[in-house]
């Protein structure tokens, strides 16, 4: 048998945590075994417990690469956007979109994340430092939270009720809901 280079180990383990962290919040974090996230990238089981201490580990990782991975997308949206209400503008139109609604998958980490971390406590210092972050790109102090709560609430009821009149009705209420919270706090010139 040959052995991995360090590079392949890493690039493999970064495989893991992306596989991981879009089955996770497709599907929930009990509902995928550690075989099904190997399987998808076509790796063996065994080779998992080279890289990782446990699922749990693996969730923890899975978790704070998607927070981080959206916080820099929401970084590059201030750039595109050029002043901060505009990126919050276009983030709600992305977020509160059926699109989104249909594509946990790859969603927002906060909505993915959400019941298995009230299930799972070992993971809410990941969770929370991941809600903490986001909400204070939205807007300073509990504007941010207040908004992020909002938006988060509101795509998992959308979800929730996909396939009925009400779900849309839910992606609109909680688009005007919040349409002016990243104005709570900035100056106009963010």
């Amino acid at each position: 048998m040959s052995r991995v280079s360090q590079a392949e180990a890493k690039a493999n383990r970064e495989r893991v945590v992306a596989a991981a962290s879009r089955l996770f919040r497709e599907n929930g974090v009990a509902k995928v075994g550690i075989a099904d996230v190997m399987k998808t990238i076509g790796l063996t089981q065994g080779g998992f417990y080279k890289q990782f201490a446990s699922k749990a580990a693996l969730v923890d990782e899975a978790a704070a690469k998607a927070f981080a991975d959206n916080l820099q997308d929401l970084k590059a949206l201030d750039q595109k956007a050029g002043k901060h209400q505009a990126a919050w503008q276009s983030l709600l139109e992305s977020y509160l979109s059926v699109e989104h609604r249909d594509d946990p998958g790859h969603g927002c980490p906060a909505a993915g994340f959400a019941g298995d971390v009230a299930r799972e406590p070992e993971h809410r210092e990941t969770y929370a430092k991941g809600i903490q972050e986001v909400a204070d790109w939205i807007a300073p102090g509990d504007a941010g939270l207040a908004a992020y709560a909002t938006i988060v609430g509101g795509i998992l009821l959308a979800r929730a009720t996909a396939g009925t009149p009400l779900s849309e009705k839910i992606l609109q209420a909680t688009h005007e809901a919040v349409a002016t919270a990243a104005d709570s706090g900035r100056s106009a010139t963010d």
